[in-house]
């Protein structure tokens, strides 16, 4: 791209943003959450690869389908294949990554549904500006606490078996850091727990939290 295409380009996206405004709507968040009857947040799982983040997050779905409740998991691998596909593994393309996944949650989260987020999520800053971006009291970090020896050993998508053998490289964990959560709300000892008892632990805390508007 040239430079006079490129600056005429940057022209264009600044006067459409400054077009842009956010409409009120008619239907608003207490009303889907009094129809669906719980609270709507966000409850983002983050852990190391083989945690088993997305075996809980299935299960957590659909426990709360169970419950009637709307609720939908965002995996990181699935969004990888539509909405971030275009990024890559640099620390840049995976706090993009992080960025877009936690507007998408924002906005799911402000349409009344609990959103149920996969993702290993590395950088202790990337989970922070994620919490940010959401309304207040609106963001569960839940950590999956798993010893990398066990992930390892799990290998569910023989990942670590590549980065062994030298076919991956940047891989979190191994040769690219993996930030502790400093005070999550729940952490999920998911080398010690079933899936069934890490479901069971996340659904107390959303009683305990008041999400659920029901009592029994």
């Amino acid at each position: 791209m040239s430079e006079k295409i490129y600056q005429e380009s940057t022209v264009i996206f600044q006067h459409a943003a400054e077009n842009i405004y956010c409409r009120s709507e008619r239907i608003t968040r207490v009303d889907r959450e009094t129809l669906n009857g719980h609270k709507a947040v966000t409850i983002w799982l983050t852990g190391l690869s083989g945690s088993g983040k997305s075996t809980v997050a299935e299960m957590l779905e659909e426990r709360l389908f169970k419950k009637r409740c709307q609720a939908i998991v965002l995996d990181g691998d699935n969004v990888r294949h539509g909405l971030n596909k275009d990024l890559g593994f640099t620390m840049e393309s995976r706090k993009e990554n992080i960025r877009r996944v936690s507007e998408l949650a924002k906005l799911m989260t402000s349409k009344g549904i609990i959103t149920i987020v996969a993702f290993i999520s590395p950088y202790r800053q990337d989970r922070t500006a994620a919490m940010i971006i959401h309304e207040k009291d609106d963001f569960i970090e839940a950590y999956l606490n798993c010893p990398l020896a066990v992930c390892e050993k799990r290998d569910p998508k023989g990942l670590y078996k590549r980065v062994r053998a030298g076919e991956i490289t940047g891989f979190t964990g191994i040769d690219d850091p993996y930030d502790i959560p400093e005070k999550p709300e729940v952490v999920l000892d998911t080398w010690k727990l079933t899936p069934d008892d890490c479901v069971e632990k996340i659904i107390y805390y959303l009683k305990e939290r008041g999400v659920f508007l029901w009592t029994s």
